[in-house]
């Protein structure tokens, strides 16, 4: 069972996954008009991966016995002044889900909600796979700056595909 409390806050983050997901796929198309495809293809998975984590909570609140409720999503920006700029802002914005979901976390615990508490160390370990994979990618840009490895870094980004975690 799910408090007050507990499930606003659940219903919160769940919008705010979905407001991620939008994030991503305004990056996806901002990168396809700078034509450069492999990071549009790479932001374009990420999206797929956000809205993956939104229905995990949108699942979770309603098994719980709450009620997952939609919420107004803000638009997100639409451009950005560089590849660079665009995975700070994203390594940023990663850094920032991670508070958040220990926030989460930490009322879980003061409600001793320990099903809740269970429920989140998924998205704890993720958010560390979250962040590791974006600021590889800022170290990346980086080093290459806005050259000819620019054009390769595109190339290995667009290899990405998501692919929905299998139930542990």
């Amino acid at each position: 069972m799910l408090s007050q409390k507990m499930e606003a806050a659940l219903n919160d983050q769940m919008n705010w996954e979905i407001f991620s997901a939008h994030i991503y796929l305004s990056m996806s198309s901002y990168f396809a008009q700078e034509g450069l495809g492999g990071f549009s293809k790479w932001m374009y998975a990420q999206y797929q991966e956000e809205m993956f984590h939104a229905m995990k909570f949108f699942d979770y609140i309603n098994e719980a016995g709450g009620h997952a409720k939609l919420g107004t999503i803000d638009a997100p920006p639409h451009s950005w002044g560089s590849a660079l700029e665009a995975f700070e802002e994203s390594l940023a914005h990663e850094k920032g889900v991670t508070a958040r979901i220990n926030d989460l976390a930490d009322l879980a615990v003061e409600e001793k909600n320990h099903a809740v508490g269970i429920f989140l160390q998924w998205f704890i370990a993720e958010q560390v796979e979250e962040e590791d994979s974006v600021g590889d990618i800022v170290g990346k840009l980086k080093l290459v700056g806005d050259g000819g490895g620019l054009f390769m870094l595109d190339r290995d980004l667009g290899q990405r595909v998501f692919t929905a975690p299998t139930a542990a």
